[in-house]
């Protein structure tokens, strides 16, 4: 495993700090059934400085269709070079969409980084009528699109929070074969995961972190009641839950090298460092990126935001093309 130190150093960056009186006392509750609420928190999402996609890359919207039965957003740079990834948004899996930053901008800023096709995938959002494995079904049938209707090389997966677990559970579908549908069988190259949602119940804080989290109000937090609502609404129940569904309980060998973002400041950071450990301990390579002070949902920031440019380069560089050394190449290192 690489990457930085994992430990509960330090409290929110002062960029989020600043902002969280105009958000004191809110609650999901509130943002679910009052309109103030919403709007006081989408106030507390604007940053300063507009975003606008990076030049170069071309943005093609593609509708439902036969082949893939839910609606998907492509960012193509001018000249592809690196490992071509499925995106997907988070959102508790019952929120979100291809507009919001943590889809958009993450799927232009990528592809322009790391000169890789992005498919961002309006994955269907959890409800009464849409429950596990709905939405990993739309993954997998987005991914094979990608190879079929694009012509791509089997794509990395990725995604950020509930959208972590989702691409997670595709790969475990994928690795365990039968339903990858990929090319001459070809395997997920890679996982790319944001601050992700993968273990329920989820891992307590350590008391270090737990003092960080204390000052957040309740929107901003992922507690124990909240965690089990969302899997609620996820898999239609809280008892035995399937093992991919939230994919930390399910068996791990096979998966490809995997990159980490996680959030310094997030009740979900056990769970991604618990994740890291897990896929070690099996052999799958891991990189570990820590964004220190940075909370939950923070790639839902433009860019220029402290912290997110650097997650987004640390992504990036899981998807970069690599330069092939030959028995003849100087660079190459003498045994």
């Amino acid at each position: 495993m690489t990457g930085g130190e994992t430990s509960s150093a330090g409290g929110l960056h002062p960029y989020f700090a600043d902002r969280l009186p105009s958000i004191a006392g809110l609650s999901m509750d509130m943002l679910w059934n009052d309109p103030r609420a919403r709007e006081r928190f989408e106030a507390y999402l604007s940053d300063e400085e507009a975003w606008t996609p990076p030049p170069g890359v071309r943005i093609e919207d593609h509708a439902a269709s036969a082949d893939c039965p839910v609606a998907v957003r492509v960012y193509i740079p001018e000249e592809p070079a690196g490992t071509p990834l499925v995106w997907l948004h988070g959102g508790g899996f019952a929120f979100g969409d291809l507009d919001m930053l943590e889809a958009h901008a993450v799927a232009a800023e990528l592809s322009a980084r790391a000169r890789s096709v992005v498919v961002s995938v309006d994955y269907r959002l959890a409800s009464e009528s849409v429950r596990y494995p709905l939405p990993v079904d739309d993954v997998v049938a987005a991914w094979r699109w990608a190879q079929d209707a694009l012509g791509l090389e089997a794509p990395a997966l990725g995604g950020a929070s509930a959208g972590a677990a989702l691409a997670v559970s595709a790969a475990l579908r994928c690795a365990r074969g039968g339903e990858s549908g990929a090319a001459e069988g070809a395997p997920v190259p890679a996982l790319l995961l944001a601050y992700p949602f993968l273990h329920f119940p989820n891992p307590a804080p350590d008391a270090a972190l737990a003092t960080h989290l204390a000052p957040l109000p309740p929107v901003l937090r992922l507690t124990s009641d909240t965690v089990t609502q969302l899997v609620l609404g996820y898999v239609g129940r809280i008892s035995d839950v399937p093992a991919e569904a939230m994919p930390g309980a399910a068996r791990l060998d096979g998966l490809p090298p995997t990159c980490l973002a996680i959030a310094g400041v997030d009740d979900l950071r056990p769970s991604a460092e618990l994740f890291a450990a897990q896929l070690d301990e099996v052999g799958v390579p891991v990189t570990v990126h820590l964004g220190e002070g940075m909370p939950h949902g923070f790639l839902n920031r433009v860019p220029a935001v402290p912290g997110v440019s650097a997650a987004l380069d640390a992504l990036a560089d899981a998807l970069a093309p690599r330069p092939v050394l030959t028995d003849s190449d100087p660079t190459e290192e003498a045994p």
